[in-house]
Order: C-alpha cells, then sequence, then structure tokens
C-alpha cells in the first residue's frame, strides 16, 4: 500500500542533532498532528492539527494524498473532537484554552463540514465567526443560546447526530437532541431529571441513560426503557462511589457499567435490565480502565485498555474480530502501546496509534484482509526513537503503607546509578494522571543527563477511587510527603545522588515544587515552579466566586480556606534555603501571575535567590514557540548551577520556526 505523506499536504519539518548542548527547539515543536481518523467508507482521512493558539481539521482523500477540505479554528480555540456522521461529513466540537497547559474548556459549539470542504455550517455556537473557508459562518437561529456536544452513537447516513445540550447557565438542565448535520434543526428526545447532565444512547440511537449532579455535586443516574418512557432513578453517589454506563450488549438488553469500589480499581459489570442481575466481567488487579474497546461502529464494549505502567488490554469478549485485531497488532509492535483509533464500516481498514516512552507516535493504515500496515506518519518525525530515554514504571510503599505507582526515566545510554534527579510532580492534582508514553519535559531533561522521577501520588486518578479520595485536603499533607517518600525511594535504589535532586513542575507540580522545598529544606537542592499557585486561601476566594458548585469542590477536595495558610509556600518563604525560578503569564486564569508574583516577594524578602520569567501576553502555560524556548532555555541553565547537568545548546540546527 502507498505510504500517505499527509504531513506533506501542511509542513516541511526538519531537525540536525546539535552537539555541545540539548537542542531546546525539537522539544518545542508541535505535533504534526493529534488525533486522526478514517472515514466510515474508507475514502478520505481526517485529521486536526495543532498550531500555535488554535487547531485546524484537515481532510485528505486516501487514495491521491489530495487536500479536500480544511476548517480553520479562531485564536485559543481548538478542536475538542470531531467525529465522521456519515461517509462525507464530519461534525466537530470547539474547545477555548488560554494556555498550553490549561485545560481545554468545551464552548459547546458545534460545526459540520463535509469531506471537500463545502457546507460548512455551525450547527451551534453562540459566536459568529470567519470559519476560514472564506465565508462567515453564523450559528442557526434558535441555537446560539445553547451550548451542546456529541452523544456518542453508531455512525449514521450523515444526515444527523445526537447531541446534548443546555443553555448558558450556573446549573443547567440538560436535554438529548437530534439535530441535523445540515441545518442545525434540533428535535428534542429526552430532558434529563438533574442538572448537569450526560446522556448514553444504545445501540439504535436511543436515548436510555443519564446522569449528573446538582450543586450539592452528588451524582445521580437514571434510566428508561425506551423513547418517551418515565425515568427511573437506578444509582445515587454513596460514601463517594457511583457507576456510569459504557455501552448495551448487541441487542441492548444488557448494559455495561463503570463501576466505582470501596477498594481498588473500578470494575466493568453487566447488568440485565430486566431483571438488574449483575455480572463483572472485567477488572484489573491495579488500574482503571483507562480507555472502552468497541466492537466497531457499535456500542458494543469487549474489552478496555489499562494504563498501569505499560498500557495494556484485556476482554471480556476474546472472539470478537476487533479483540483479535487488537491482539494480533500488539504482537506485531511488541512493547509499544496501540490503539485502533478508527475502522471503515466494513472493518476492512483500521487506523492504528502505535506510541511508547520513546515514539511520540506512529500511525498506521492496517488492512485486516491483507493483514499489511502501511505507515501513514509520526507525530514528530524528527525523534530517532532509539535515541530516546526510557521510562521504567515504578511503585513503592508510602509511609503510611499505601502503594503508590509512577515513571522513573533515565538518560539514554546511562547505567541508571546515582544520577542528578529532578522530582516532576504533575499538575491537577486531583483525578489527573502521569501516563507511560512520549513525556516531552521527561525526555528533555533526560537530554539534559537527569534522571526523572514521575509520580502519580494520592488524588491521581487510574488505580480507583479509594486513590482519588486520599488526596481530598491533602494539599501540602499526604500527597506532599508521598513526592517526598518517592525522592527518598529514589536515594535508596541508588538511583539519585542525594546531594544533587531538585523539583520542578507546573499548575499544582509547580505548588507542590514550592511546598516541597518549605516543606523539607534539607532534601533538596533548587525548586521551579511553572505557572503554579502559592496562596491557597487566594486560590479559593478567587474561584468560588464562579458558582456554588465550585466552592462545594473546593471545600470538598482543597479544604478549609482559613487552614490552608499552614501549607501555603508563599507564606513559608522563610524555610526555602535553595534557589528558585518562578515562571507565569500574565493572562493566566487558572494560576494567576499574582501568585508567582507573591511568591517572588516573599523569597526576596526571606533572602532567597529567586529568579523569574514572566510573559504579560501568555496564559497557563505558554503558547509561543519563542517564549517556551527561551523558558526551556532558562530552566536547563537555572538545574544546571545545582545539578551539572547540560545547557541548551547555542545555534541550535532545529529552527523553532520551522514547525508554525
Amino acid at each position: 500500500m502507498k505510504k500517505l505523506l499527509l504531513a506533506a499536504a501542511f509542513a516541511a519539518l526538519s531537525s540536525n542533532a546539535v552537539a555541545g548542548g540539548v537542542d531546546v527547539s525539537a522539544y518545542v515543536r508541535r505535533d504534526q498532528f493529534t488525533d486522526l481518523k478514517i472515514s466510515p467508507g474508507g475514502q478520505y482521512l481526517a485529521a486536526t492539527i495543532p498550531m500555535e493558539d488554535r487547531s485546524v481539521l484537515a481532510v485528505i482523500e486516501r487514495g491521491t494524498n489530495k487536500l479536500t477540505g480544511t476548517f480553520k479554528m479562531p485564536r485559543d480555540n481548538y478542536i475538542a473532537d470531531f467525529e465522521w456522521v456519515g461517509p462525507e461529513r464530519v461534525v466537530l466540537s470547539a474547545a477555548e484554552k488560554f494556555g498550553s497547559l490549561d485545560e481545554p474548556q468545551l464552548t459547546g459549539e458545534l460545526f459540520a463540514m463535509n469531506a471537500d470542504g463545502g457546507k460548512a455550517e455551525m450547527l451551534v455556537g453562540y459566536r459568529t465567526q470567519d470559519g476560514g473557508l472564506g465565508t462567515t459562518i453564523k450559528p442557526k437561529k434558535g441555537n446560539d443560546r445553547i451550548w451542546a456536544y456529541l452523544i456518542p452513537t453508531p455512525v449514521g447516513d450523515g444526515r444527523s447526530a445526537l447531541i446534548s445540550a443546555q443553555p448558558y447557565s450556573d446549573d443547567p438542565h440538560s436535554s438529548a437532541e437530534r439535530i441535523d448535520a445540515f441545518t442545525g434543526r434540533m428535535k428534542r428526545v429526552a430532558i434529563a431529571p438533574m442538572r448537569n447532565a450526560r446522556f448514553a444512547a444504545d445501540n439504535q440511537g436511543v436515548v436510555r441513560f443519564t446522569w449528573g449532579s446538582n450543586s450539592d455535586n452528588i451524582r445521580h443516574l437514571y434510566y428508561r426503557t425506551g423513547d418517551g418512557a418515565e425515568w427511573d432513578l437506578l444509582t445515587i453517589e454513596k460514601e463517594g462511589l457511583f457507576e456510569v454506563p459504557i455501552g448495551f450488549s448487541a441487542d441492548d438488553q444488557t448494559v455495561f457499567l463503570q463501576v466505582e469500589q470501596a477498594r481498588g480499581p473500578d470494575a466493568i459489570i453487566a447488568m440485565d435490565l430486566a431483571t438488574r442481575k449483575r455480572t463483572q466481567v472485567l477488572r484489573d488487579e491495579k488500574a482503571d480502565p483507562s480507555r472502552i474497546i468497541y466492537r466497531n461502529n457499535t456500542r458494543v464494549p469487549i474489552g478496555a485498555y489499562f494504563a498501569d505502567g505499560r498500557p495494556h488490554s484485556a476482554f471480556f469478549d476474546k472472539e470478537a474480530p476487533e479483540a483479535r485485531l487488537q491482539k494480533s497488532l500488539e504482537a506485531a509492535f511488541a512493547g509499544q502501546g496501540v490503539v485502533i483509533t478508527s475502522q471503515t464500516n466494513d472493518g476492512a481498514l483500521a487506523l492504528v496509534q502505535v506510541f511508547s516512552d520513546q515514539n511520540p507516535g506512529d500511525f498506521y493504515l492496517f488492512d485486516t484482509q491483507a493483514k499489511k500496515a502501511a505507515h501513514v506518519l509520526a507525530k514528530r518525525e524528527w525523534f530517532d526513537p532509539e535515541k530516546q530515554a526510557t521510562a521504567k514504571p515504578i511503585e513503592f510503599k508510602a509511609r503510611d503503607g499505601m502503594m503508590l505507582h509512577g515513571f522513573l526515566t533515565t538518560p539514554n545510554g546511562s547505567n541508571g546509578r546515582n544520577l542528578p534527579l529532578v522530582v516532576m510532580p504533575h499538575g491537577g492534582p486531583i483525578d489527573v494522571q502521569d501516563y507511560w508514553g512520549f513525556d516531552s519535559d521527561a525526555q528533555l531533561l533526560s537530554a539534559a543527563g537527569y534522571a526523572v522521577l514521575q509520580l502519580n501520588y494520592r488524588g491521581s486518578s487510574g488505580y480507583g477511587k479509594a486513590y482519588i479520595s486520599a488526596g481530598a485536603k491533602e494539599w501540602g499533607g499526604r500527597m506532599q510527603d508521598d513526592l517526598t517518600d518517592a525522592t527518598r525511594w529514589a536515594i535508596a535504589e541508588g538511583v539519585a545522588d542525594k546531594g544533587r535532586i531538585c523539583l520542578y513542575g507546573a499548575s499544582y507540580g509547580g505548588y507542590a515544587s514550592l511546598m516541597g522545598v518549605a516543606k523539607e529544606p534539607d532534601l533538596y537542592k533548587c525548586a521551579a515552579g511553572y505557572v503554579g499557585v502559592y496562596d491557597l486561601p487566594k486560590m479559593i476566594a478567587d474561584d468560588t466566586r464562579d458558582s456554588r458548585r465550585s466552592g462545594n469542590w473546593l471545600r470538598e477536595w482543597v479544604g478549609d480556606p482559613a487552614k490552608l495558610g499552614d501549607v501555603s509556600p508563599n507564606r513559608l518563604a522563610e524555610r526555602i534555603k535553595v534557589p528558585v525560578f518562578l515562571a507565569a503569564g500574565g493572562k493566566d486564569r487558572v494560576a494567576p501571575i499574582e501568585h508567582s508574583r507573591m511568591m517572588e516577594s516573599a523569597l526576596r524578602k526571606a533572602g532567597v535567590p529567586v529568579e523569574t520569567l514572566y510573559y504579560d501576553t501568555e496564559a497557563h502555560g505558554f503558547y509561543t514557540e519563542e517564549h517556551r524556548q527561551e523558558f526551556y532555555t532558562r530552566l536547563l541553565a537555572f538545574l544546571s548551577r545545582s545539578l551539572g547537568g547540560s545547557l541548551a545548546a547555542t545555534g541550535s540546527a532545529g529552527d523553532a520556526k520551522a514547525a508554525k
């Protein structure tokens, strides 16, 4: 099969090895593509392309590599997801974000476009905007006062899609609507009996379940027998435990639920809808299902991916063709993660993403009849996987006996012993996790000679509800102790040189880095905080203005503002004895730059060495590649002064501007 040169349609990227330092430009370049899906008939491929401050949907004809259509989002807007709703029609949803690390927030806008770029429409949206197709696309009359997102259903004929819609308000009621993918005309098919609801449809596209919560954040799950039937309350969240529907049997008589457990990871349960009898069909020993695997073009689940350490799949329907296909691909790409992103309706062609800790990701088109795979594109073709560092899954017991999980990345070619170490806590912190895969920050730091420790401390997702709940109200407490225990584990294992360890993180990771050097002043040699929050009472005071729901969540998961000053790094500056580097953006809505300025002021008053990098035009994570290059160049220089690692190369051969 002819190799598809999709990347060549949009950008020509080049990179050369750089001697004498780390080629930072290679790491700040964006992926050439993110999502890639094949059309139901196999004629087209659609891809999302990240740009500096927005993303683009591009469609090419598979046989000719001809670019047939594009859809460009406005500034700070991204394609959150897209789905082929028929052989020639694609519907996409928009999200807005104000920084590279900001969690994209759905705007509720839905757009549609034909594969040839024609009949581009805003189906739902509150803005009138230029869609980048040379014409002004206006929202449909009456659809500009709601926001919506797609409800997963089998691919149809391209005329309609099932969506969840709700008005703009702090605590809205939701409805399920059948929307015409050309005219935007909607027909209501269900109204949720509670606020902030989501919906699940069966294999016929009939909405059967809805779940959500009112401002008290207590989740409810409802079921109905079919269109027009009354809702029946099935589950109320109890002691923090809940369940959500993930699919139906082929005859729609059995629902499959992902069910939180009091101990350990979530289970997948099959429930007979007539008798309500429940049977556990799949559960991993350590990890929650991270992604459900379905029969092609159905809502029939057959198994799941699990992300404990290196990802793996497991099936309760092992004889399904999709299960056999998955296992054969995993055997062919041994040692790598394998995800089938989409298939043609007839199952003849499957688009497969392959990735690893050393490989940012490759896409292959697999012919299921001929059993042949053709390479389509690489996310970052300028990286040679064999020259990248490896990430080893780790686990150990915290001081209170809780088993913790994470990853240790060591420089390529090193013996993994007595290394300078960077402890890199992830952001969030609640219900977020680090995954095994290619991590740009870990790879860059490893290229500079550092071991990198990433910990899924308590509060992180992926290991069951109890693991998440253990992080409630533990900012600066047990979550911080977990990072300390991880550092001491690395020393005891002989990985880390105890005299050369620093903390570096972004968002909550920035908080944890500064809190770490305040709480354990003799353990670390420096700390770097990127777009962090450092005053918790201020954070809560600012965030609770949004809504009652937000205030309830913060009290449940962060704590009482009156007690949080004791675990706010900017109020503990006198305890910090090591150099600090702070970076922040003036437009950051998640972690306002005032946090960094307050932290800087407190450090200077305490006589602590501090250096800063502020950009008034940036937000929660820097977008501009020149700014990103400057940040990582400064970060490497800062770490080198305490740990002795490599600096950024000067005159890098890989020009970051080429990636724009």
